[in-house]
């Protein structure tokens, strides 16, 4: 074993081993992978091997695409067999809820260039003939579904390493890593210590553990997961022999049980309700190439409905059951990137579905150590994602919670209530006694909206609207006619300070910084030109003769954002980043009464002249000091107040008594999204992410490329000179009793002309099947599907997505945001868009000026 490497990947499991691949095939040679006992010792050996490209969030199913199309290349490159069976497989829906939620995938799957199709229940017995299909209603096709063989796909990534020059060492454990004053690595290892220039961590089932190495607390933990084998079976080898295929994959959703051929039978794992952590606290090295205790009487209710739904099973004998531990993060997603407040530490990890993701985990981190970009949108698995809330107990509620609901709909107004509340402001128990239904954000309990007196604050969960619409409709009338107050703890808070605390900032920002007492509104880029972050930055008073910024962004971002700042600053120390969390908390008043509410507050003028839009002051406020911008979200009139926690429910308490006589009214997040809709306003991490260029995100008046050399600068420039290929724009649409909610298709009618924002990928494909072994294509006969396969349907097009959007309820108008070429971006003919909703083509104009105040005078009035 050498001694120095520039890259150690700790783990040899699937996601280990693809990381090493890539980083070989990027160009890094110098790399090695160290493992503990043997390839495959963790997850990876007793997997089930299944794959598919369909995920909840479209860009990690993207990187599930490339994942299933990669295992020919790396069989090529290694000799190694994955031994792939790409059968295909069909999502089962036994309610109309559960086909909504099968349209909606189906439709996601349009601008992906995903080939799934919406089809009969009998269609899919057609293609499995061991199910009852009158427990169905309808199912969705997908091709690109199938199983392999876990361990020669794990062998074939290393194989393929080794080729392009990684080093490989095995039975030797990671004991300890430590970390030099110029940044190298210690890895201390059995056979000795390397010196490493980067670290990954791809520990599997060990990734809680090599993280606590170098005191970080990774929000994984491990679930017992089960499946069987059924012996031989008649109905399979007669199935194989007549059409000369395998049996597909079936998801059923009612029974939480997934289902494949296995060899001459039948392979079914399951998900259940009564699940169970595997080592909830630490895991033991020596566990190995070993099983759990299988536990049949766990999984007993869903092997009730699966036999139910697929009586040819039941007779089957079980041969085997398989019982193993996987590990999960509290969504389901993986863990990846680097480490904030570690340098060149990384994760790969908590990659629960490794034979559908691994592939696309080790291309995204590779490109992120060697070019400083994952080259994707990998929010979705980015370690930033989660905060310090995201406790040992926490985190061991949220995973056992996710796992009971992998096959559960997740309606887009349904809160989970595992582990809440986890933090709270002082004005919780108030909200509570208010009537509020509370929301989850970033693992701050935040009212959402406002019951009725005498109704239960509880969100009736649902893909239309539902029992929030009257109580959020009246929440914005009161606040666009009168005066409405918020809590807005949940933004994200940091203090820049500093005697280059402006330079630092201007480099970072794309806006020139404000003046004192005054705020800008600024996004910031990477250095590809990509939409990395959009704050709201005030220039305070200088305190010791130091400058002093405030900033405000996305609280789901922190991390994210804290990464990015540390990255870049001033090796001297001159430069100093806080960041509050909710060591600061806040208040907003909106509406044309809000500055009369305020002036009864306050011992200072604020008057138009006196207190100008884009203001910044510290001030009193109900006789507590606080920070007030002159702005809001709503884009009326209005204040943000921040205060330290614990002058909030004084700040709170004044507000409501001097609010009575001009009828404030609470309101909560839904409704301030709404307003925000109404003036177009775009949101981070969805009309504002790394995959957009500001330009394309119609950031245009935010983007000074004159007033210094920025990070981002020089793309920006050459996009502004060659004009955006997407541009951001908002639609009003024609809809029913259902709103979007983000990733639908954006459908144009443009002929022929091609304008290329939607591509296909290229890779394997499945043709669907009859049970007489002819092909079918095209059919859509499932009840209320689309009528109309892929993203062609003769004059119409899929030319983009939307990013989010919901009812707009003072203007009362249905809204959406979502990207389409720019050639269309400014085009608001009738009949030229549609955006399809639960399946349904509605039809959308664009709406290039805001419905509500398009000139903006009342937010500055």
């Amino acid at each position: 074993m050498k001694s120095h490497a520039k890259a150690v990947v700790i783990g040899g499991g699937v996601v280990g081993c693809s990381v090493l691949y890539h980083l070989a095939k990027s160009g890094w040679t110098d790399i090695m992978l160290i493992e503990r006992s043997e390839l495959t010792s963790g997850s990876s050996w007793h997997a089930a091997g299944g794959f598919h490209t369909l995920n909840g969030d479209p860009n990690v199913a993207k990187l599930q695409a490339y994942t299933v199309q990669l295992y020919k290349e790396i069989e090529e490159i290694s000799g190694q067999s994955c031994s792939l069976h790409l059968t295909g497989g069909v999502m089962m829906a036994d309610t109309p809820e559960r086909m909504d939620f099968l349209r909606l995938a189906h439709a996601k799957g349009r601008y992906l260039g995903m080939d799934t199709e919406l089809i009969t229940p009998s269609e899919a017995k057609a293609m499995f003939p061991l199910m009852d299909e009158t427990n169905f209603v309808g199912a969705m096709w997908d091709p690109v579904e199938g199983h392999l063989d876990p361990s020669g796909t794990t062998h074939a990534y290393a194989k393929a390493a080794r080729k392009l020059g990684a080093e490989i060492v095995l039975r030797n454990r990671v004991v300890e890593l430590t970390q030099e004053v110029d940044g190298t690595w210690n890895v201390v290892t059995e056979q000795g210590t390397v010196k490493a220039e980067h670290v990954v961590n791809c520990g599997g089932l060990w990734a809680r553990e090599i993280g606590r190495m170098v005191g970080v607390e990774l929000p994984v933990l491990a679930m017992e997961h089960m499946y069987l084998l059924t012996e031989p079976m008649p109905e399979v080898e007669e199935f194989n022999k007549s059409t000369g295929r395998e049996m597909i994959g079936v998801l059923d959703f009612k029974g939480e049980i997934y289902t494949r051929q296995e060899r001459n039978g039948i392979l079914l794992g399951t998900y259940e309700k009564a699940c169970k952590p595997w080592s909830p606290v630490s895991t033991p090295w020596d566990f190995g190439h070993e099983l759990l205790q299988p536990d049949i009487d766990r999984i007993a209710p869903s092997l009730e409905i699966g036999f139910k739904h697929f009586p040819g099973i039941e007779k089957a004998g079980i041969k085997q059951i398989i019982n193993g531990p996987f590990t999960f993060a509290l969504d389901g997603n993986p863990l990846v990137g680097p480490v904030q407040g570690l340098t060149n530490f990384w994760c790969a990890c908590a990659v629960m579905a490794g034979f559908s993701q691994g592939g696309g985990v080790g291309l995204a981190l590779s490109n992120w150590m060697v070019h400083g970009d994952p080259g994707f949108d990998v929010w979705g698995m980015d370690v930033a994602r989660f905060g310090e809330w995201a406790t040992l107990r926490y985190t061991n509620a949220k995973v056992r919670e996710n796992y009971s609901r992998r096959f559960s709909i997740r309606f887009p107004n349904e809160e989970l209530p595992a582990a809440r509340p986890a933090q709270t402001t002082p004005l919780y128990d108030t909200m509570i006694a208010n009537n509020a239904v509370m929301g989850d954000s970033w693992g701050l309990e935040t009212p959402l909206w406002f019951a009725p007196r005498g109704s239960e604050p509880k969100d009736v969960v649902s893909f239309h609207r539902s029992n929030d619409f009257g109580p959020i409709s009246e929440e914005v009338r009161a606040t666009r006619e009168k005066v409405g107050v918020t809590e807005i703890a949940n933004f994200a808070k940091y203090e820049v300070s500093g005697p280059g605390a402006e330079d630092f900032l201007n480099r970072l920002m794309t806006n020139r910084m404000p003046k004192t007492g005054r705020i800008v509104l600024t996004p910031m880029l990477n250095e590809f030109g990509r939409l990395i972050g959009d704050f709201t930055i005030a220039k305070a008073s200088p305190r010791g003769g130091e400058e002093r910024f405030m900033i405000w962004g996305s609280s789901a971002a922190q991390k994210y954002h804290m990464r990015w700042f540390e990255k870049h600053l001033p090796k001297d120390g001159s430069i100093r980043i806080h960041r509050f969390d909710q060591t600061l908390v806040g208040l907003s008043i909106a509406g044309p009464k809000s500055r009369d509410l305020l002036q009864k507050l306050v011992d200072v003028d604020i008057s138009t002249t006196a207190f100008r839009f884009m203001d910044f002051r510290e001030m009193a406020v109900g006789g507590a000091p606080c920070m007030v911008n002159r702005i809001t979200y709503t884009g009326d009139l209005g204040y943000e107040i921040w205060m330290a926690p614990a002058y909030q429910r004084l700040v709170y308490k004044a507000i409501k008594e001097a609010g009575e006589e001009f009828g404030l009214v609470d309101f909560g997040m839904r409704a301030l999204l709404s307003m925000r809709l109404e003036k177009n306003f775009p949101t981070w991490f969805r009309e504002l992410r790394p995959i957009y260029g500001p330009f394309e995100g119609s950031m245009d008046r935010f983007i000074k490329l004159e007033k210094n050399d920025f990070i981002g600068r020089e793309a920006a420039a050459k996009e502004q000179a060659e004009g955006p290929k997407l541009r951001r724009v908002s639609f009003i649409v024609d809809a029913a009793d259902a709103d979007v909610m983000g990733d639908e298709p954006i459908w144009a009618k443009v002929g022929g002309k091609d304008y290329g924002t939607v591509e296909k990928p290229h890779g394997y494909g499945a043709p669907r099947f009859d049970a007489g072994g002819k092909e079918v294509r095209g059919s859509n006969a499932a009840e209320g599907a689309s009528a109309v396969r892929g993203i062609v349907d003769g004059d119409w097009r899929v030319v983009g997505w939307v990013t989010s959007g919901g009812y707009a309820h003072y203007v009362e108008k249905s809204m959406a945001q979502g990207y389409v070429p720019a050639a269309l971006a400014e085009n608001e003919s009738a009949g030229l868009f549609e955006i399809e909703i639960l399946g349904h083509r509605r039809p959308a104009r664009v709406n290039v000026e805001p419905p509500f105040d398009p000139s903006g005078e009342k937010m500055r009035t």
